[in-house]
């Protein structure tokens, strides 16, 4: 099994399946996850799709999603056009 590091071409990730938010624009201005087989998430731009992945442990992902549902993060994004 191949070693997947951060920055690796997802392209070269196999045996995955990328996951979308269903929040996605049509345009495609999204990132898309994927749980790898030895464990932790790969995350892309779904944008590009044949570009780089960034690699993250279970435990990181766990405690970004549950910022993200606390809140932790919208100042970042204002009031998201609302």
């Amino acid at each position: 099994m191949r070693q997947i590091d951060n920055g690796v071409r997802s392209t070269l990730i196999e045996g995955v399946v990328w996951k979308k938010s269903a929040r996605s624009n049509p345009g495609g201005n999204c990132v898309e996850v994927a749980a790898l087989p030895q464990g932790g998430f790969a995350v892309r731009n779904s944008r590009h799709p044949e570009g780089p992945a960034l690699v993250y442990t279970h435990a990181e992902i766990e405690a970004f999603i549950g910022g993200a549902k606390d809140g932790d993060f919208d100042a970042l994004i204002g009031d998201g056009g609302r």
